[in-house]
Parts: structure tokens; C-alpha cells; sequence
């Protein structure tokens, strides 16, 4: 029996997500495969909607009492042209929780996007509103998604593709330049308001549109599984950010990628810690690195394994010291880095395995393995998600290991389930 179910897990490691091999369109792509509940295949219309409910429970860490957690959602997205060369889109999910999340709010409602798009000429769309724009093509770990910061306002899985999805985006003007195997970006973001507001209902402008912001991408295919993508970021009161996305086809099966971005920048615990203590301000470079390779199999097999680095993270002796030091600022260390969507320590590594029709058919399991270098603590997610008709039943599991204030070992919760059922309208 052990050994059934070694091979069984052996099994499911050893797949890989399907290849990316462009930037962002590539990207979303192969991110679907790790969402927590797929799209069901309709008939072409302007618009989407499901309902979610989930039932699960977690056990918390300081004294293995249990907690039975339970959510409602509604999800909305809707995207139609009037005319042939105006499109409106808009996304927008509500989520009710039990126990409230961290901000107190049982109701959150997240705007995801909502924005108008012109297209006066072939190949050339402006578009106005609220976009939720996601660069990289690495899959945990994203240096060059410049935008993500402070996106998130409920957390409803940790899949990769679900935190990407499930955020809302920032105010700004975009234009986009397309042409055979390569386009142009541009986009501003101004800053709206000037801090976050957590009431459930509100907009929040304050969290993406807190300064003024503008990237420049450029991307091009050279060869077939060669498309280089090039950013240029800048934000208030910093200086520029350069960013690369690279993948290149080593074999019919098998890509390898690259996501890299780099800039003058002090370290993430100056950035969080200098309202409260004296710590040094001196900026210097950073690089942020994701690298990785994705394998295809033709049983529907799949796995992709990343190596992480944070060049503005804590390193082993830092990361000691906060872990050491007062629990205020270890706390306000872990909030900066947790609302940025960043590393707190300086490597990791990540495996996402994926196995789809898994035993019977419609059975996707997935399995996601976080792996922190410096302190040695990990975190396991496991989803078996079954397809049927216009339903999807998920189960999840997740298990946080580690020290006491390691990464993953100071996560509130030791273990955590949920029973996830959704229903396309």
C-alpha cells in the first residue's frame, strides 16, 4: 500500500504546468491549468457568472485548537463590444467569510477591473479604467508583475493563478501597439488616494493608486520558444526598475524560463521598519530572480520547478536578527512583505506538480510545494478538483512546517482544508 501510493505521489510530481512561451498572454495560459476551479466550456457570450461556497476548518498553531471557516462568493465578469471597435469590460467578485478575514470585514468586495477599450485602427487599442495588469512568466514568484502590490483583498486559494485572478487592479491609461510576433505597452497609473481603506465595500484606490506609476514593455519573438520581453518601471519617490522575461523551447516537452528585474533600491526591512526604528537608509542595487523549467508529458502529466532569489530580502543573519529582535517590528517586517506580494527571506525554491484526468476523468490533482532556503521551513498544498457538467468540486489541503517565526512556521495556521463547490450560472 505505501508503495502504491509512492508511486502515486511520485506520479503526480513528476508533470509539469503547460509551457509558457510568450509574456503575458503565454503566462495566463498556462497559469489556468493551476486555478482552483477552470473555466466550464460555453457557448461564446459577453458575459460570466458563478456562485462558490466552501466549508473548511484549520488548526492553529499556538494551541492546536481547531477553527471551522465557511465562504459564499459571487463572481461577475462581463465583456462586450458594442461596436466593432469600443469594447467595456468589467470583473468583479463579493466574498462573505465566517470568521471575518484579517481586515474585520465579513463581506469583501474586490473590483477586479472595469475599463473601456478603443481600437481605432488595427493593431493599435487604448484602453481607460481599472486594469488588472500581470506580467512574468515564472509561476511562484514574480519580479517583473511591477503592479501587484496591495492588489489582494481576500484570499480564497493559494493557487498561483487564483491570487493573480482574484485581485484588483490599478486606475491607469494604457496603450498597446501590436504587430506580427511582438508588441509595444505603455501605461500610466496616478495616484488617487492616499492610503488603503479595508471597509469592505469601498474601492480602495487608496491601495492601488497611492503614487503616480508607469511601465513600458516591449516584447518580440525571435524564434519559435524565444520571445524576449523587456520592462521599464518607475514609481514616486524611487528610482527605475528594468525587468526581463525569457523562455526558450529546449525540446518539444520541456521550457525553460527566466523572469529577472532590477533597480537602486533599499532593502525590504528599511522599507518596513523606518517609521518605527533607525535603520539604514542607503540604497543599492537589488536583482529579483525567478528560474525555472516546465516539463510536458503526454499522459497530462506536469511539473515545474523554480528557483526564487530577492536580492532586497533578509539573508540568513538579518532574518535571524528580526526573528530574534522585538515582535513588533518582526510583525511589521512580515505585513510590508506579505502586502507587497514579495519573498521575506532571500532564496526559495517551488515545485508545482499538476496531474489532469488523473485516475478517472475530470479529476485534476495538484500538488504545490514552498520551500524556504534560509530557514528551512516549508509549506504543502494539495487540490483534488473534479469536473462535472457545470459544477466543480474541489478539495484542498495545506500544511505550514517550520520553526517558531520562520517563514511558513509563524503562519497563524499549522494545518488547513476546505471543500470548495462552484456553480457557472
Amino acid at each position: 500500500m505505501r508503495a502504491l501510493l509512492t508511486r502515486f505521489a511520485c506520479a503526480v510530481v513528476t508533470g509539469v504546468l503547460t509551457a509558457n512561451v510568450g509574456a503575458q498572454d503565454a503566462e495566463d495560459d498556462a497559469l489556468r491549468l493551476a486555478n482552483e476551479t477552470p473555466e466550464v466550456t460555453q457557448a461564446a457570450r459577453a458575459w460570466r457568472v458563478f456562485v462558490e461556497g466552501s466549508l473548511g476548518g484549520h488548526v492553529r498553531r499556538l494551541d492546536g485548537g481547531t477553527q471551522d471557516t465557511r465562504r459564499a462568493s459571487l463572481d461577475v465578469q462581463v465583456d462586450h463590444s458594442p461596436r466593432p471597435a469600443l469594447r467595456l469590460f468589467f470583473s468583479d467578485r463579493l466574498d462573505v467569510s465566517s470568521p471575518a478575514g484579517p481586515s474585520g470585514e465579513h463581506a469583501v468586495n474586490t473590483l477586479k477591473e472595469a475599463y473601456a477599450s478603443l481600437r481605432p485602427t488595427t493593431g493599435v487599442m487604448a484602453d481607460l479604467g481599472r486594469i488588472n495588469v500581470r506580467n512574468g512568466v515564472a509561476f511562484g514568484y514574480n519580479p517583473t508583475d511591477f503592479l501587484r502590490a496591495d492588489s489582494t483583498r481576500s484570499v480564497v486559494s493559494i493557487a498561483p493563478m487564483s491570487l493573480k485572478e482574484n485581485r484588483q487592479g490599478s486606475v491607469m491609461l494604457r496603450g498597446q501597439k501590436l504587430w506580427d510576433g511582438g508588441s509595444l505597452t505603455a501605461l500610466y497609473s496616478p495616484a488617487l488616494r492616499d492610503a488603503p481603506d479595508q471597509e469592505g465595500f469601498n474601492l480602495d484606490l487608496g491601495a492601488t493608486n497611492n503614487q503616480d506609476r508607469w511601465l513600458v514593455s516591449l516584447s518580440q519573438t525571435f524564434a519559435k520558444g524565444f520571445a524576449p520581453q523587456f520592462l521599464l518601471y518607475d514609481e514616486e519617490a524611487a528610482t527605475p526598475k528594468v525587468g526581463l522575461n525569457l523562455t526558450a523551447l529546449l525540446n518539444d516537452a520541456t521550457v525553460a524560463h527566466i523572469e529577472w528585474s532590477g533597480g537602486r533600491a533599499p532593502t525590504q526591512r528599511t522599507e518596513a521598519l523606518q517609521t518605527l526604528t533607525p535603520v539604514c537608509e542607503c540604497a543599492a542595487w537589488r536583482n529579483r530572480t525567478a528560474l525555472g523549467v516546465t516539463h510536458t508529458t503526454t499522459t497530462k502529466l506536469s511539473l515545474t520547478l523554480e528557483y526564487h532569489y530577492n536580492g532586497a530580502a533578509a539573508d540568513e543573519s538579518e532574518w535571524d536578527a528580526l526573528r530574534q529582535g522585538p515582535l513588533p517590528l518582526y510583525g511589521a517586517y512580515r505585513d510590508r512583505v506579505q502586502r507587497a506580494q514579495e519573498l521575506p527571506t532571500r532564496q526559495a525554491l517551488f515545485l508545482f506538480g499538476l496531474w489532469q484526468d488523473a485516475l478517472v476523468q475530470h479529476l485534476d490533482v495538484s500538488l504545490m510545494i514552498n520551500h524556504d532556503l534560509v530557514d528551512d521551513s516549508r509549506r504543502v498544498w494539495i487540490e483534488a478538483l473534479y469536473h462535472h457538467g457545470q459544477f466543480d468540486f474541489a478539495l484542498q489541503w495545506q500544511h505550514n512546517r517550520g520553526h517558531a517565526l520562520s517563514n511558513y512556521g509563524a503562519m497563524p495556521e499549522a494545518r488547513a482544508w476546505q471543500f470548495v463547490v462552484r456553480y457557472y450560472l
